[in-house]
């Protein structure tokens, strides 16, 4: 982790490449939005889907434990 601001971001690197984690308050939650450096074997469509997949995961983890 590189940067951490307590319920707001989150950043790290993995290898060459870099990520955030933002948190966003809002009515109805918190929103997540995960913004990373793209890599070169998969095209940037199969990235997001792949993050995506992550994310909805997770949101299913933390609804589960709500």
């Amino acid at each position: 982790y590189t940067k951490i601001v307590p319920h707001e971001r989150i950043e790290y690197a993995f290898g060459e490449r870099a990520a955030q984690v933002e948190f966003t308050q809002l009515p109805q939650g918190v929103q997540v939005r995960v913004t990373f450096d793209a890599e070169t074997t998969f095209s940037p469509e199969q990235q997001r889907q792949g993050w995506k997949a992550i994310l909805d995961n997770f949101a299913r983890h933390v609804h589960a434990k709500g």
